[in-house]
Protein backbone atom coordinates (compact mmCIF):
# COMPACT_ATOMS: atom_id res chain seq x y z
CA UNK A 1 0.00 0.00 0.00
CA UNK A 2 1.45 3.41 -0.94
CA UNK A 3 2.65 5.72 1.80
CA UNK A 4 1.30 9.22 2.29
CA UNK A 5 3.39 12.35 2.65
CA UNK A 6 2.87 15.89 3.85
CA UNK A 7 5.00 18.30 1.84
CA UNK A 8 5.28 21.90 3.05
CA UNK A 9 7.29 24.67 1.41
CA UNK A 10 7.24 27.87 3.41
CA UNK A 11 7.17 30.88 1.08
CA UNK A 12 7.39 33.41 3.91
CA UNK A 13 7.53 33.34 7.69
CA UNK A 14 5.99 36.60 8.92
CA UNK A 15 5.58 35.63 12.59
CA UNK A 16 8.25 33.30 14.02
CA UNK A 17 6.36 33.22 17.33
CA UNK A 18 3.29 31.71 15.68
CA UNK A 19 5.49 29.20 13.87
CA UNK A 20 7.07 28.22 17.20
CA UNK A 21 3.62 27.78 18.79
CA UNK A 22 2.54 25.66 15.81
CA UNK A 23 5.67 23.50 16.01
CA UNK A 24 5.08 22.86 19.72
CA UNK A 25 1.60 21.50 18.95
CA UNK A 26 2.16 19.99 15.50
CA UNK A 27 5.04 17.71 16.48
CA UNK A 28 3.05 15.71 19.05
CA UNK A 29 -0.04 15.71 16.78
CA UNK A 30 1.95 14.27 13.88
CA UNK A 31 3.63 11.65 16.08
CA UNK A 32 0.31 10.61 17.63
CA UNK A 33 -1.09 10.10 14.12
CA UNK A 34 1.84 7.88 13.15
CA UNK A 35 3.75 10.47 11.15
CA UNK A 36 7.52 10.55 10.89
CA UNK A 37 9.31 13.80 10.11
CA UNK A 38 11.90 13.11 7.41
CA UNK A 39 12.89 16.70 6.59
CA UNK A 40 12.50 19.86 8.66
CA UNK A 41 14.40 22.91 7.51
CA UNK A 42 18.00 22.25 6.60
CA UNK A 43 19.70 23.05 3.33
CA UNK A 44 17.67 23.57 0.17
CA UNK A 45 18.79 23.73 -3.45
CA UNK A 46 15.85 25.35 -5.27
CA UNK A 47 15.48 25.16 -9.05
CA UNK A 48 13.06 26.51 -11.66
CA UNK A 49 10.26 28.32 -9.78
CA UNK A 50 11.27 26.76 -6.45
CA UNK A 51 12.06 28.76 -3.34
CA UNK A 52 14.99 28.18 -1.02
CA UNK A 53 12.95 28.41 2.16
CA UNK A 54 12.04 26.08 4.98
CA UNK A 55 10.80 22.72 3.68
CA UNK A 56 9.13 19.99 5.74
CA UNK A 57 8.45 16.39 4.67
CA UNK A 58 6.42 14.02 6.87
CA UNK A 59 5.84 10.35 6.04
CA UNK A 60 2.78 8.28 7.01
CA UNK A 61 2.17 4.57 6.42
CA UNK A 62 -0.74 5.32 4.07
CA UNK A 63 -2.24 8.25 2.17
CA UNK A 64 -5.44 7.85 4.17
CA UNK A 65 -3.48 8.11 7.43
CA UNK A 66 -1.88 11.35 6.18
CA UNK A 67 -5.29 12.84 5.32
CA UNK A 68 -6.76 11.76 8.68
CA UNK A 69 -3.79 13.25 10.56
CA UNK A 70 -4.42 16.63 8.92
CA UNK A 71 -8.09 16.47 9.88
CA UNK A 72 -7.37 15.45 13.50
CA UNK A 73 -8.41 17.74 16.33
CA UNK A 74 -4.82 17.93 17.60
CA UNK A 75 -3.45 19.09 14.24
CA UNK A 76 -6.32 21.52 13.70
CA UNK A 77 -5.38 23.10 17.04
CA UNK A 78 -1.82 23.50 15.74
CA UNK A 79 -3.14 25.19 12.60
CA UNK A 80 -5.09 27.67 14.72
CA UNK A 81 -1.86 28.58 16.52
CA UNK A 82 -0.10 29.05 13.18
CA UNK A 83 -2.92 31.19 11.79
CA UNK A 84 -1.48 33.82 9.45
CA UNK A 85 2.09 33.49 10.72
CA UNK A 86 3.34 31.93 7.50
CA UNK A 87 2.53 31.57 3.83
CA UNK A 88 3.18 28.01 2.75
CA UNK A 89 2.41 25.50 0.04
CA UNK A 90 1.06 22.45 1.90
CA UNK A 91 0.20 19.24 0.06
CA UNK A 92 -0.71 15.69 0.97
CA UNK A 93 0.62 13.32 -1.69
CA UNK A 94 0.52 9.58 -2.26
CA UNK A 95 3.75 7.64 -2.72
CA UNK A 96 4.26 5.29 -5.64
CA UNK A 97 4.38 2.07 -3.62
Amino acid sequence: MPKGYWVSAYRTISDPGKLAAYNKLAGPAVAAAGGRVLVRGGRVAAHDAGIAERTVLVEFDTFEQAVAAHASAAYQEALLALSDGVERDFRIVEGID
